[in-house]
């Protein structure tokens, strides 16, 4: 894809989007060099966009869609705030966000609501495509680990997004070990199919949650810096995407959001349609 291909993936973005804070959105840059952002006026936007939440998209059953966007429910005891539980963290805007963005952007027939599956149901195995947050805070008990490793090695895709720091690391990998013992987790080379499959990948970049806007700091606790590591197969594929020190996440979330960097919603948006492709493809 040439540079004007990606200059116009950022400007047709915000147009499917239906940004509409876009006017008052655009005056607070003009008087803003760059962040921090007050709290105040983050919770403000908040608030706003809470009442403005995405109602429920009733369009058919997943059987009539050859893909569906689904998010795993996970146990995660004494999870940080949430109520004990952190696998909801952006949910459902992010989710019905990013479908947007692939229902445009692609020929994948989706379906434009997410599916919330546990790894004991039944129908797990008809959804090749999972997606996790916040797995920093994950606890696999042992049945839950033989079904993940069973529905990875019958071809499913997890995409593990938004944790960081030295903690939150060593928790994704205790609980991996307890999935595939005998498997280790490797960096993504930028040649990877992964990064190429739809859109072609070629830097690997930081995309922080919406916490820079009133910090400034692109990384969270102590990560330093993005790694996109992965758990493959033997035969060369991808069966755990890791975005580490990432949040794409909130990029899908926020991207109606002025005040977001375009960049980074862009680059979030590229990357998870690439892992969408890869996993049909794969």
């Amino acid at each position: 894809m040439n540079n004007r291909g990606r200059v116009e993936i950022g400007r047709l973005l915000r147009v499917c989007l239906g940004i509409g804070l876009l006017a008052c959105g655009a005056l607070a840059l003009q008087k803003h060099d760059g962040p921090p952002y007050s709290r105040s006026f983050l919770r403000e936007l908040l608030a706003r966009d809470q009442a403005e939440a995405e109602p429920v998209i009733p369009d058919g059953p997943a059987e009539d869609f050859n893909y569906v966007f689904s998010r795993l429910s996970y146990r995660s005891p004494g999870g940080r705030l949430f109520q004990g539980h952190t696998w909801d963290t952006d949910y459902p805007k992010a989710d019905r966000q990013f479908l947007i963005g692939v229902l445009r952007y692609t020929r994948v027939h989706s379906r434009r609501q997410e599916q919330v599956l546990r790894l004991e149901d039944p129908k797990l195995f008809e959804f090749p495509f999972l997606y996790a947050v916040e797995v920093g805070y994950l606890d696999f008990s042992e049945e839950e680990a033989l079904r993940m490793r069973e529905y990875l090695e019958r071809g499913g895709f997890l995409v593990v997004d938004d944790f960081h720091g030295t903690r939150e690391w060593q928790n994704f990998e205790y609980q991996m070990k307890k999935v595939f013992p005998e498997r280790t987790i490797q960096e993504v080379d930028l040649s990877d199919p992964v990064f190429h499959c739809f859109f072609d990948i070629e830097e690997k970049k930081p995309v922080p949650g919406l916490q820079y806007l009133f910090t400034g700091r692109i990384f969270e606790q102590d990560g330093t810096e993005e790694h996109y590591r992965a758990i493959y197969d033997d035969y060369g594929r991808i069966m755990v995407m890791i975005n580490y020190n990432v949040d794409l996440g909130d990029a899908w979330e926020w991207a109606d959001l002025p005040q977001y960097p375009e960049e980074w919603t862009s680059y979030a948006y590229r990357l998870g349609v690439n892992y969408i492709v890869y996993s049909m493809t794969h």
